[in-house]
């Protein structure tokens, strides 16, 4: 399945794009479909903030997005980045005591306010305060009246700015720039470009949000159990796993928070580690579960080996990830970069650079029976072939105790 969006550059004085307006489509086909706008609006939002991977949401300095009447109201904006988004309060709206106490609310809480479309009507007047952008339609209002209300505004000295929209040739644009428009929009820049995306799966997302708190220096258990407790059989396997992994213990572990009163954080980390990749693994071949998890422990007990210092859990995290590509269907670049890891840990899996990469290339080599190259690097590391075979088989070994649990 896909999302479709259209974006539009929105450009300053300068002709530098500060932002794009995100216009929510159903097709390839570049027009609004026929759907109510509160319904356009939530699905614009899910499918372009709510995804792993690049989309157009993310990667613009800033998103302007049409907000509907009720999701003002309701206070859909502030589910979302103050930093990335521009609410755009739409012309449909009706200007009435419940919808201005919304505004001001938003206004205090630091999110960036457009009013679309705006009809000079007085009406709306008592918003201007808690609003920081006006966007006048020129080809609407017409030329002549928006620049000339934009000048008599500059002229009382009104610190707000004003974005023309439908700009369509440059006789317009310099018009607007002359009178002190701030912003600009419209074909003579740009026509909206549709943009299209692949829709994430729940469990994919609920997956990546789970490597996110993981890969933390400090993890934050409150979150990962918000997370955990989103999804019934993540939250079965992970009890029936600290349980059986948790030795002596006079009363079975019942909850999330009572587990890290047993466990260790390294050994919490792991297990949210295991459970997420079975997670990941969902309709995928079990051949691949396998060796992403043999892979991270063959990672974990050599670096055990060398002891170096290195934590166990990056060398597990180091195999583990390196087949994030195929358990997530994505570019592993593209999932790297969400998890914020180390740059040791970063390197190791895209180049095989520093000592954890070592470890992925040894365990490639005894993948595909290249024993010529598993001495040499062996040789290099200070351990015989012998150890690595061994210690290959040890995961194996782990793998299969994983399943019997």
């Amino acid at each position: 399945m896909y999302a479709y969006v259209a974006r539009q550059p929105i450009l300053n004085r300068k002709k530098q794009t500060i932002g794009y307006e995100l216009l929510f489509r159903d097709g390839a086909s570049n027009a609004f479909p026929d759907m109510e706008a509160n319904q356009a609006t939530c699905r614009l939002l899910v499918e372009n903030f709510m995804a792993t991977g690049n989309n157009p949401a993310l990667e613009s300095p800033r998103s302007f997005i049409n907000f509907p009447q009720e999701s003002l109201i309701s206070l859909v904006p502030t589910a979302f980045p103050k930093k990335k988004i521009v609410i755009e309060v739409l012309e449909t709206c009706t200007p009435n005591d419940e919808l201005f106490s919304a505004i001001k609310h938003l206004h205090r809480m630091g999110y960036v306010i457009a009013l679309d479309d705006f009809s000079l009507d007085p009406e709306w007047d008592r918003f201007l305060p808690y609003s920081h952008i006006v966007k006048l339609d020129i080809m609407q209002l017409g030329l002549e009246r928006a620049c000339a209300y934009v000048k008599q505004r500059k002229r009382q000295g009104c610190k707000r700015h004003y974005l023309a929209e439908r700009v369509e040739t440059n006789e317009e644009f310099q018009q607007a720039l002359d009178v002190g428009f701030h912003f600009f929009q419209g074909y003579f820049f740009s026509k909206p470009e549709i943009i299209k995306n692949r829709v994430v799966k729940p469990e994919e997302l609920l997956t990546v949000q789970l490597f996110q708190e993981v890969c933390r220096e400090e993890v934050d258990f409150t979150r990962i159990e918000q997370l955990i407790s989103q999804d019934v059989s993540l939250s079965y396997q992970l009890l029936k796993f600290v349980n059986t992994a948790a030795v002596r213990l006079e009363n079975p572990i019942s909850s999330f928070k009572q587990a890290l009163v047993y466990l260790g954080e390294e050994q919490i980390k792991m297990f949210v580690t295991l459970i997420a990749t079975a997670h990941a693994a969902i309709n995928k071949p079990k051949e691949l579960y396998k060796q992403s998890l043999v892979k991270g422990r063959f990672c974990e007990l050599m670096i055990y080996r060398c002891q170096n210092g290195t934590p166990g859990q990056q060398a597990f995290i180091v195999g583990l990830f390196s087949l994030l590509d195929a358990l997530l269907d994505k570019k592993l670049d593209d999932v790297l970069v969400q998890l914020s890891l180390s740059q040791d840990i970063e390197k190791a899996i895209l180049i095989r650079e520093g000592l954890l990469g070592s470890m992925l290339e040894l365990y490639e080599n005894i993948d595909t029976g290249n024993w010529e190259n598993i001495d040499k690097l062996s040789r290099q590391l200070g351990f015989s072939a012998k150890t690595v075979e061994s210690t290959y088989q040890e995961a194996v070994k782990w793998y299969q105790s994983i399943l019997s649990k």
